[in-house]
């Protein structure tokens, strides 16, 4: 993704080590294009639940506030094959939305955006069912997939 974007784009991320390879990849993909970063380490995110209970839960203001940006780029770290826990749980939280008739048209606006996907790990490729879920999710939502970034943290000898 060296491209300027011409979108209005955020990047929406998550990583166990704030100041990590993911920060970099993030700060390194921001330098080059007028987005905001959003770091979902920096709020409370509860787990799904069917009674929609959540307390002092930023969710719902995160989601809302993302809802602006034509394009979101989700950046995480591969953990076993898969995101962060918190990316996890805002992946789960957008079930909210789809099962709440008061939601479900602010929920339809996603079938006019697009994503993309950065990650790092020690591998040189990101596997295959990591970007799986990512394209799986928010193509199901009506996204149109742009494009995936992958960095190696391996260091060469």
């Amino acid at each position: 993704m060296q491209q300027k974007l011409e979108r209005s784009t955020v990047i929406i991320y998550s990583s166990a080590r704030k100041n990590g390879n993911t920060q970099a990849h993030v700060n390194g993909f921001a330098e080059q294009n007028a987005v905001r970063v959003i770091c979902l380490d920096d709020y409370k995110i509860a787990p799904y639940c069917y009674n929609k209970n959540y307390k002092n839960d930023d969710f719902y203001a995160v989601f809302e506030s993302l809802l602006k940006y034509d394009h979101w780029v989700f950046a995480s770290p591969v953990y076993w094959y898969s995101t962060t826990v918190q990316m996890k749980l805002f992946i789960d939280r957008i079930t909210d939305y789809m099962d709440d008739e008061v939601l479900k048209p602010k929920l339809r606006t996603l079938r006019s955006k697009h994503f993309s996907v950065l990650s790092n790990a020690s591998s040189s490729e990101a596997p295959a069912c990591f970007i799986e879920q990512f394209k799986n999710t928010f193509s199901y939502l009506g996204m149109q997939f742009i494009n995936h970034s992958h960095k190696s943290t391996q260091k060469v000898a």
